[in-house]
C-alpha cells in the first residue's frame, strides 16, 4: 500500500507538472494522450519497485527516453527514475545499479542531444551532472544506513541468543542446586526413617513402648522431610519455566521484540492486550473475570546452621548413634551459604554412618581459622556386618560438589585404625561457583571407579 501511495503522488506530479512545463515550453510537441501514457508509465512502474527494482529502473527510464525523443520537452518527468534507482541501488548491487547514472547523462543531458541537433545549454548539462552526483550520493547514504541497521539487527539478535542462553545456564544451575538439596534431605531422612523401622519391627513384640518411640521418631521425620519438598516445589517450577517461553510467548526464540508502548501484534495495531480484550455477545461487552493470584508458598524451614551443632546432629541421636562433637577455634557468623553446606555436609555424613557402620560412634570436629573452617567426622569401626548399598557414592559426590561449588575442598576415605572419615575445608568467605558443566564432569569422573571399600559410605 505505501508503494501505491507513492506511486499515485508521483503520477499525479508528473502528469501535472508536465502539463505545466510543457505549456511553458516553446518549440515542443504539445502533450497529448501518449504524452501523458508516457508521463503514467513510470508512475505505474513503481508500484513493484521492491520486487523487482532493476527492472523498474529500466521500464522508468526508457519512459523517460521515449517521452524526451517525441520531443515533449524536459519536465518532472525525471522523478520516476530518481526513485526507481533509489531502490535499486539500495536493495541491488552496485555494479548494475550505478553505471545507469553516467549512461543516463550521455543519452538525456550531453552528448546524445547535442548529436541529434537538440540545443544544449552547457549550465543545463552541469546542473543535470550535479543532480546526477546528489543522486548517487543520497542511494549510497541509504545503502549505508540500511547496512547498519542490518548489523545492528545481527547484534540485537546476538544478544538476545546469549541472554537466553545465560538464562538456561542459570536455571541449570539453579535445578542442579534443587537436586542437590533434595537429596541431602531425603537421603538423610529417609535413612532415618530405615533405621527407626527395623528398630520398630525388632522391638515391637518385646518392647513395644521402645518401639513406640521409633514410629513417633519415623513420623516426625516424615512430616519435615515432606515440609522440606513441598518448600523446594517453588524453586524446582521456576527453574522449569526459566526458559526462551518465559518472558517471550513467540514461537520462534530467534525473532527479536519490538520495543513500544504496547506489546506484540495488538499494542502494534492499538488493540487492548489479549487479557483485557473484550468479548461481545449480543451487543453486550463482558470482559473475562481476572485471573486468581497464586497462593504463596509454603514458608520453608530454616537451614541448618554449623553453629548450633546440637540441633544438626540430633536426628541422628535419634536413631541411636552416640555422636561426640569438637569445637575449635572462636564460632564466627558464616555466609549463608557456607553455614548450609557444613550443616548439610555433617548430616550426609552421619546419615551414612548410620546407614553404613552399625553400632559404630562418631565425632564430628569443627575448626575455626581466619581464613577458612574445617570439618572432620570420624566414625570407629563398626560392630557388626556391613553391606554395601546399592548405587553407592553419591552422597561423597554431592558433598564434594557443594564444597567445589564454594570454593572448598572435601577427601573421604577409610582411616587406618579403622572406620571413616570425611574431612572438609570450606572458606570463610565463598569463592565463584563453578560451572554446571564442570560439576557433570566431577560426578561423571567420581562415578568411574567400580571397585570400593566395602564399609566406604555412600
Amino acid at each position: 500500500m505505501r508503494d501505491c501511495a507513492i506511486a499515485l503522488i508521483v503520477a499525479m506530479i508528473q502528469v501535472a507538472g508536465g502539463r505545466a512545463a510543457n505549456v511553458g515550453q516553446s518549440g515542443v510537441r504539445s502533450l497529448d494522450v501518449l504524452g501523458c501514457v508516457l508521463l503514467l508509465a513510470g508512475p505505474i512502474a513503481l508500484a513493484l519497485r521492491q520486487v523487482e527494482p532493476l527492472a523498474v529502473l529500466v521500464v522508468t527510464l526508457a519512459a523517460c527516453g521515449i517521452y524526451l525523443a517525441l520531443d515533449y520537452g524536459y519536465g518532472p518527468v525525471f522523478l520516476s527514475p530518481v526513485i526507481a534507482f533509489l531502490t535499486a541501488a539500495v536493495n541491488g548491487s552496485r555494479w548494475w545499479t550505478y553505471p545507469f547514472a553516467p549512461v543516463s547523462f550521455l543519452l538525456f543531458a550531453w552528448p546524445l542531444p547535442a548529436l541529434l541537433g537538440r540545443p544544449v545549454s552547457g549550465w543545463m548539462a552541469l546542473a543535470v551532472l550535479g543532480w546526477l552526483v546528489v543522486v548517487v550520493g543520497a542511494a549510497e547514504a541509504l545503502r549505508v544506513r540500511k547496512l547498519i541497521a542490518q548489523l545492528r539487527e545481527r547484534r540485537f539478535d546476538a544478544a538476545r541468543r546469549a541472554e537466553h542462553a545465560q538464562r538456561e545456564r542459570f536455571a541449570c544451575e539453579e535445578r542442579l542446586q534443587s537436586a542437590r538439596e533434595l537429596h541431602d534431605v531425603l537421603a538423610h531422612s529417609l535413612s532415618l526413617i530405615n533405621v527407626q523401622s527395623s528398630v520398630a519391627l525388632e522391638l515391637f513384640e518385646r518392647k513395644p513402648m521402645q518401639a513406640r518411640s521409633a514410629l513417633a521418631a519415623i513420623k516426625k521425620a516424615s512430616k519435615d522431610s515432606l515440609d522440606e519438598v513441598h518448600a523446594m516445589l517453588p524453586t524446582i517450577r521456576r527453574g522449569l519455566v526459566s526458559g526462551p517461553l518465559a518472558d517471550d510467548k513467540t514461537a520462534d526464540p530467534d525473532r527479536p521484540r519490538r520495543s513500544g508502548k504496547r506489546g506484540g501484534v495488538s499494542g502494534r495495531l492499538g488493540m487492548p492486550p489479549p487479557s483485557a480484550r473484550a468479548d461481545r455477545d449480543g451487543g453486550h461487552t463482558t470482559r473475562s473475570a481476572p485471573a486468581e493470584p497464586a497462593p504463596p508458598p509454603p514458608p520453608r524451614p530454616p537451614e541448618p546452621s554449623i553453629a548450633d551443632l546440637d540441633s544438626v546432629v540430633r536426628r541422628a541421636r535419634s536413631t541411636g548413634l552416640a555422636v561426640q562433637i569438637k569445637v575449635v577455634g572462636t564460632p564466627v557468623t558464616l555466609p549463608e551459604d557456607i553455614d548450609a553446606a557444613a550443616a548439610r555436609i555433617v548430616q550426609e555424613s552421619l546419615t551414612n554412618v548410620i546407614r553404613h557402620a552399625a553400632g559404630a560412634t562418631a565425632t564430628v570436629s569443627v575448626r575455626y581459622t581466619a581464613e577458612s573452617i574445617d570439618l572432620t567426622i570420624d566414625n570407629s569401626r563398626p560392630l557388626g556386618t556391613q553391606t554395601r548399598s546399592p548405587g553407592g557414592r553419591n552422597g561423597i559426590i554431592a558433598m564434594r560438589e557443594r564444597a567445589h561449588a564454594l570454593g572448598g575442598a572435601l577427601t573421604a576415605g577409610p582411616r587406618p585404625s579403622g572406620g571413616y572419615r570425611v574431612a572438609a575445608r570450606l572458606p570463610i568467605r565463598p569463592a565463584t561457583a563453578t560451572p554446571t558443566l564442570k560439576a557433570v564432569e566431577d560426578r561423571s569422573a567420581d562415578q568411574k571407579p567400580a571397585a570400593a571399600d566395602a564399609s566406604a559410605p555412600e
